[in-house]
């Protein structure tokens, strides 16, 4: 029997109020997942908010809110690998420089790439077609492996 295969292109104007119909069906993905061994629930959660964090980084940073540009999103399952890909066309920046945020501020900012390294067993960005590309992959059971499909390097040109 051939293992779940899933994938989902998805484009959205540079708008945060499709944050949440992003994250819900990256939530719905999670919830349908028949041989997924763990908590969907923990796993449906985790996916909306590495979506809605990158998301808010394309919408607030890459783009700097500008209502022309759009935001492309892929979602894909294959071989019990979970792919999510946010294409932005801002300048782009070495997500290594990016500093462990300091929990004891109370700021609602600056934790967006924690949180998703923290949720994620890979994460890559690299430059792409004239934009950028953020992959977050994450291993959801079997025996497998995360191909090293982009630069691991975390080296993006300015």
């Amino acid at each position: 029997m051939r293992d779940e295969q899933i994938e989902v292109d998805i484009k959205v104007p540079n708008q945060t109020r499709y944050l949440s119909l992003i994250g819900k069906i990256g939530e719905d993905i999670a919830r349908t997942l028949k041989k997924y061994k763990g908590d969907r629930e923990e796993l449906a959660y985790h996916i909306n908010l590495v979506l809605t964090e990158s998301m808010t980084n394309a919408i607030r940073h890459a783009h700097e809110g500008d209502p022309s540009k759009e935001v492309h999103i892929t979602i894909s399952i294959l071989d019990n690998i979970l792919s999510i890909k946010v294409y932005d066309q801002g300048q782009g920046f070495d997500i290594s420089t990016i500093p462990t945020p300091k929990f004891r501020c109370l700021e609602e900012h600056g934790r967006g790439v924690f949180i998703i390294h923290t949720l994620m067993d890979s994460v890559t960005y690299r430059k792409y077609n004239g934009g950028h590309v953020l992959e977050m992959v994450k291993a959801l059971g079997g025996n497998f492996f995360i191909p090293q499909t982009m630069d691991q390097t975390n080296q993006f040109g300015m």
